[in-house]
């Protein structure tokens, strides 16, 4: 189920007000489940067969994170879906890390990747290297980074982002290219430094 037009005015309506967290969220997982369903979805398509996650299971887990924190004040519904591409990036960072600490015992080294890590699943190590750059991309530009969590986190298209971040589809397309080289080239550096010590 894709968010229409009205059901964007609503979600947008509903995080604004200043309903209790109850009956926002009778109201809202509605209209949002579709749309992060098809995130975690997308998200979960790079994960090889017989994972024990499943995209119900992360967006449950996403959502109930993003309405547990009442201090969050929603200001609009790209807000709240950077938000939950970010929740969902931290549930499967976790989970990267746990996973190497079971396999590895914790020794973290960091590894090169090649563009196929955009589009299939990376190793723990590339995924832990991956949020560890990112957090430099967004130190240095905050919209380059939510367009990589929209983009490979939140599982969006060129468009879809666009729409979300209130930006032209052309910029999106020019921040997801530089933001992918860009990380490509942090993780390369990182792995290569990590090779030789």
């Amino acid at each position: 189920m894709r968010v229409t037009g009205a059901d964007k005015d609503e979600i947008t309506l509903l995080l604004q007000s200043d309903r209790d967290g109850e009956a926002l969220s009778e109201k809202l997982f509605p209209l949002i489940y579709g749309e992060l369903r098809r995130m975690a979805a997308a998200q979960m398509a790079r994960e090889k067969p017989g994972q024990t996650l499943q995209p119900t299971a992360l967006v449950h887990e996403a959502y109930l994170r993003l309405v547990g924190d009442s201090e969050v004040r929603w200001q609009n519904r790209a807000h709240f879906f950077s938000a939950a591409a970010r929740s969902m990036r931290q549930i499967l960072v976790n989970r990267a890390v746990k996973k190497k600490a079971q396999k590895h015992g914790g020794d973290l080294q960091r590894l090169p990747f090649d563009e196929a890590f955009f589009s299939d699943e990376p190793p723990p190590d590339q995924l832990l290297a991956l949020d560890e750059a990112l957090h430099r991309l967004e130190a240095i530009d905050t919209r380059k980074g939510q367009v990589v969590m929209m983009r490979y986190f939140g599982g969006l298209s060129i468009e879809e982002t666009a729409t979300a971040l209130g930006m032209s589809a052309a910029t999106v397309k020019r921040e997801w290219q530089f933001s992918r080289s860009w990380l490509y080239r942090e993780m390369t550096r990182e792995g290569n430094q990590g090779s030789s010590k």
